[in-house]
């Protein structure tokens, strides 16, 4: 791990007013970051807000946005005898189609040069979803800055597209313009590279599915308008099933040029499913990796850290070093299992500090809270490991 040099937690759900009082907000988390003229920090943060009663003797209720250009909320009321499965957060169809219980927006939330202190949260500056996009809901945003250019990915949940990646543009970081889809179902954790690589837009993305050949990666695709991506190449970062990030990899904020080449932070997941012979080797792995800081509970656990690669500048699908071990791990009381059975440091947000030697990483801790942890740039380079 590295040291760090300054954190702080900058939203909790207290802090934000939910829609209605239908309402109740769960999480405030994961957001994109951007740094802009006047020297004000910008994020847009992930708002989870549930539905205070979802169920009835007789029905479940799913909210949903219904409006064609603006989000118009609307429950969306199910007769009790069609679900077959249901927890707190969703409820499942004999069809195997399922409904959430939560909607998810992005709410703007302006901080002072330093990153560490609010100065303002309007509720009428939120970007939410729209009948035809992200009507479920919308999720973990990236934001860059390409010239004056503000470019905006985030996941859209609807039930057309399930989950899908969406992107939108914006001249103030205020008012976008949204392009629709660029990477569909199901295709997480897309960022858009701060400068064009060979004159075409170059992205990380990350699609899931059920079966694979290969340990867990992300891809990068290109695009000459932001709409059409393709000329994928696969980005390798874990290495065996001992590895910190060998169960799933994703990309974190939008990685920062150096002289020494791209420096990417991404995410990285070891997880563990209740089983009483593999859980002492689990453990020693776990406690291998994190030390004495690991998770003392073991069942059904996810542990998401943040990991540090060099990417070649001219082709960042070759690794040039990575950090053998995870440079920052959940190991403070809000970042372990506060929302679900997960310990959760998830970066997606980065800005140079006004010192020009440090780093703001902002990243949804325990799947509730946005945090901002400040880093020495150096100290991540000398954890690097040249790729054998």
């Amino acid at each position: 791990m590295i040291t760090i040099k300054e954190e702080r937690i900058l939203i909790k759900p207290q802090d934000i007013t939910p829609t209605s009082e239908k309402f109740k907000v769960l999480g405030t988390m994961n957001p994109g970051a951007t740094r802009m003229p006047n020297g004000d920090i910008v994020l847009y943060v992930r708002i989870i807000e549930k539905l205070i009663n979802t169920k009835d003797s007789e029905s479940y209720y799913s909210p949903r946005c219904s409006g064609e250009k603006k989000c118009i909320i609307k429950i969306d009321r199910f007769p009790k005898n069609e679900v077959v499965d249901s927890s707190d957060i969703d409820f499942s169809f004999k069809d195997g189609t399922k409904r959430l219980t939560f909607i998810s927006y992005l709410q703007r939330v302006v901080l002072d040069k330093t990153g560490f202190n609010v100065k303002s949260i309007k509720r009428e500056n939120t970007f939410r979803g729209i009948s035809e996009d992200g009507e479920l809901g919308i999720e973990d945003p990236r934001i860059t800055k390409i010239g004056k250019k503000y470019i905006m990915t985030y996941v859209g949940l609807s039930r057309e597209g399930n989950i899908s990646t969406s992107c939108a543009v914006s001249d103030d970081c205020l008012r976008w313009k949204r392009k629709g889809i660029i990477f569909r179902e199901q295709n997480k954790d897309v960022v858009i590279f701060p400068e064009k690589i060979k004159g075409m837009y170059a992205a990380f993305n990350r699609p899931e599915g059920n079966f694979s050949f290969t340990p867990p990666h992300i891809l990068i695709s290109y695009s000459k308008d932001l709409e059409y991506w393709g000329k994928q190449k696969t980005l390798h970062l874990s290495q065996n099933k001992r590895s910190w990030d060998y169960s799933r990899v994703g990309a974190g904020p939008p990685p920062l040029k150096t002289k020494r080449g791209w420096l990417f932070i991404y995410h990285g997941v070891i997880e563990h499913r209740s089983h009483k012979k593999r859980k002492i080797a689990f453990m020693e792995k776990v406690q291998d990796i994190f030390g004495k800081n690991h998770p003392k509970k073991v069942g059904n656990i996810s542990i998401y850290s943040a990991g540090a690669a060099l990417l070649k500048l001219n082709d960042p699908s070759k690794v040039i070093a990575r950090t053998s071990r995870p440079i920052i791990i959940p190991i403070k009381k809000h970042e372990r299992g506060t929302f679900e059975n997960k310990n959760v440091y998830f970066p997606t947000g980065i800005v140079e500090d006004i010192n020009e030697e440090d780093l703001l990483i902002f990243a949804g801790a325990g799947d509730t809270y946005t945090t901002v942890k400040k880093v020495s740039l150096k100290d991540i380079f000398d954890e690097l490991r040249p790729m054998k």
